[in-house]
């Protein structure tokens, strides 16, 4: 905090530009602390994803080699191919989650959303645009009048 006490701008009668400089700098400063935050932040959430992403890996494989099992010795007595059918869509489902834990998916991934970030911009803006602090208020004071007028439904 005491950073964030030492940015107040003085108003007073001995307010200087030299202060105005090292005010803004101070903001800056809290602006660059904020922002490192938030990409601190969403790495830990990524590494979470991932994760999770290998965990599921590691009790679908265990799911796989008992299918793989169970369809190898149905095979060996019955002796036709469709005994390995399940076998199939299984091994595609445990491709995907390989490649999600261990292997690029992730980076084809980030590659894909920069991609869409430089050259198809236009699907990135919200329905409606940005809200306003008009349109906030406009709900806010909605949701107000209809606590008022139907107290029993909120």
């Amino acid at each position: 905090m005491g950073a964030t006490a030492s940015c107040k701008k003085s108003t007073g009668p001995g307010y200087s530009d030299g202060d105005d400089a090292v005010y803004r700098k101070c903001q800056e400063l809290k602006m660059e602390r904020w922002i490192q935050m938030h990409y601190q932040i969403k790495q830990r959430e990524q590494a979470l994803a991932i994760a999770q992403h290998r965990e599921l890996f590691y009790w679908l494989s265990g799911f796989y080699l008992s299918a793989l099992y169970g369809c190898a010795s149905y095979y060996q007595r019955v002796k036709r191919a469709s005994a390995l059918a399940p076998l199939l869509p299984l091994t595609f489902v445990m491709g995907y989650y390989t490649d999600w834990a261990y292997g690029s998916k992730l980076h084809r991934i980030q590659a894909e959303a920069n991609m869409i970030m430089e050259h198809e911009e236009e699907l990135l803006h919200w329905p409606g645009g940005l809200p306003t602090v008009s349109s906030i208020d406009e709900a806010r004071v909605e949701v107000e009048m209809e606590k008022k007028m139907h107290p029993h439904h909120m």
